[in-house]
């Protein structure tokens, strides 16, 4: 079997600190398994984008940083809502993988226990590269697009992404 890793996010929006978490895994396996989690949640404050922008973002910035697509498989997972079940979700969504690449604790939890090698990726500038912070700054108007590859920057501008955040920032408060 080839050595497959998997990398699960929500890429809410895919940052700088995504684009340096895959480079890393690469530089360890053949491929790379990269999952779009909460597949089905969009308009919403907290995961505005919608899968589909989300695999765009992506392929867009690993295109930018000329990562060779051919070692990447990218798979939109939804979420189960059944911790029992998650990890046989995912297997069913994605090409067969050795290990789980991930520092998230629950995510590393349920794949040990499924009997997956679980390895850390190393953080890069974690206080800074992070979505919520990202999208913070972009519903307060703050500068945010150094915070992501300009690939998807421009993306996100041309889908009016930062008002459609704006606008679902302030339905927030309203309920």
């Amino acid at each position: 079997m080839v050595n497959r890793g998997l990398y699960v996010g929500r890429f809410q929006p895919f940052h700088l600190g995504h684009l340096d978490a895959i480079q890393e895994v690469l530089a360890q396996v053949d491929e790379l398994v990269i999952v779009i989690g909460s597949a089905q949640y969009s308009h919403r404050s907290n995961n505005p984008f919608t899968a589909g922008e989300r695999l765009v973002m992506i392929r867009r910035a690993l295109e930018e940083a000329n990562v060779d697509s051919s070692r990447l498989w990218v798979v939109p997972v939804p979420d189960v809502h059944l911790h029992m079940l998650w990890v046989s979700a995912v297997e069913g969504y994605t090409p067969k993988f050795n290990a789980l690449y991930s520092n998230e604790p629950l995510t590393r939890r349920l794949f040990m226990e499924a009997g997956y090698p679980v390895k850390n990726i190393k953080l890069f500038e974690r206080r800074l590269y992070m979505s919520t912070i990202v999208r913070e700054k972009m519903v307060a108007g703050d500068s945010w697009t150094e915070l992501v590859p300009k690939s998807v920057a421009d993306f996100i501008n041309e889908i009016d992404g930062v008002n459609r955040l704006r606008d679902l920032a302030k339905s927030d408060r309203v309920y």
